[in-house]
């Protein structure tokens, strides 16, 4: 009963940072500034999506759903550092 309130709840978290996120891409004046939105506000979304898919899956199988957990620390890991790459080389380019 409560894990699916907890869902929704996190769901609507996550939703509600990757429009956020994707407005920001949008909005933003320069390639530095853009990269804010995709690299930070996006990736809280994701992470609060596949948290609620986390607490879904757990409540609904026996056992801790590890596939989610997995996708999760991914992301969290590869969303920042791809992001100082971009920003690296539009450096090396010497982009304005």
């Amino acid at each position: 009963m409560y894990s699916e309130w907890i869902v929704s709840i996190l769901l609507l978290i996550g939703g509600a940072f990757i429009l956020i996120g994707s407005i920001g891409l949008i909005k933003m004046p320069d390639f530095f500034m853009r990269l804010h939105g995709p690299t930070k506000a996006t990736t809280l979304g994701m992470a609060g999506v596949l948290i609620a898919a986390m607490v879904f899956f757990s409540s609904t199988q026996n056992g801790i759903s590890v596939k989610e957990l997995l996708i999760t620390i991914f992301l969290l890991i590869t969303a920042p550092i791809s992001g100082y790459m971009l920003i690296k080389s539009a450096i090396h380019h010497k982009l304005k």
